[in-house]
């Protein structure tokens, strides 16, 4: 007989489609799952800039399993925020499918092809600033909705190209929407990107040891190292 939990999630297709990869990673449990509304998938226009490593993407799911509602929930683990909350725990970060942002562009047009004065969107200060580094003379605006979202207005003319992180893509299975992947020299390409994180509360050691054989460490430590810095931050603050 299957083990049965209950797995929490964002309602959005690629939140589904990583709880697709959860349930192949685990044949052997039966996933009962369930869909939170997080602030970032109800909020479709405060700009994210500003708002990494906070849990705009995250609360509503935390509050589930702290309420014991669920037993996991499945974040990207780029998307955790800098504080966890306490009393819960990372029992596991998968390994990434890829690391790398792409462009997205109209006409397939690579980003040194784009014309001056091209807008580019980004939900990301830290892809607007690598941008910005790269070709001074882009303008670069703010995008929010889930990836379908971004493409629609990108196909309606909105801006000229799009940023958005590869794994997305592949999970989607957009990939020929792909212009070009972006060297990490010109986008950092984030330690977490692509990775998926497997949160649940702190006193559940059976879920820990459970779900810690898929884990990649290295990863793993870098996550809970992140949040140390800023829990540290945050006190000298």
């Amino acid at each position: 007989m299957k083990k049965t939990l209950r797995l929490g999630a964002r309602p959005s297709p690629l939140s589904l489609k990583q709880v697709d990869e959860i349930k192949d990673i685990f044949p052997f449990i039966d996933f009962e799952v369930l869909t939170y509304q997080t602030q970032g998938d109800r909020d479709k226009h405060t700009p994210f800039t500003g708002l990494e490593g906070s849990d705009f993407f995250t609360r509503r799911l935390e509050e589930a399993l702290l309420k014991n509602e669920i037993d996991v929930a499945v974040h990207s683990a780029k998307d955790l925020e800098e504080n966890p909350p306490s009393g819960l725990t990372i029992a596991a970060i998968t390994a990434s499918i890829s690391p790398y942002e792409c462009l997205v562009s109209c006409g397939n047009k690579l980003l040194g092809a784009l014309k001056p004065g091209s807008k580019v969107a980004t939900s990301s200060s830290k892809r607007k600033n690598a941008l910005l580094r790269y070709r001074s003379d882009l303008e670069i605006c703010d995008v929010r909705g889930n990836i379908e979202e971004r493409l629609y207005q990108l196909d309606a003319g909105k801006f000229d190209a799009l940023i958005v992180a590869h794994a997305a893509l592949i999970r989607l299975g957009l990939e020929n929407r792909i212009a070009e992947i972006i060297p990490d020299w010109i986008i950092p390409a984030h330690p977490l990107q692509g990775s998926l994180a497997l949160q649940v509360r702190s006193d559940n050691q059976g879920l820990i040891d459970l779900f810690s054989v898929v884990s990649n460490t290295p990863r793993l430590k870098e996550l809970r190292g992140c949040a140390l810095a800023g829990k540290e931050k945050k006190n000298a603050d």
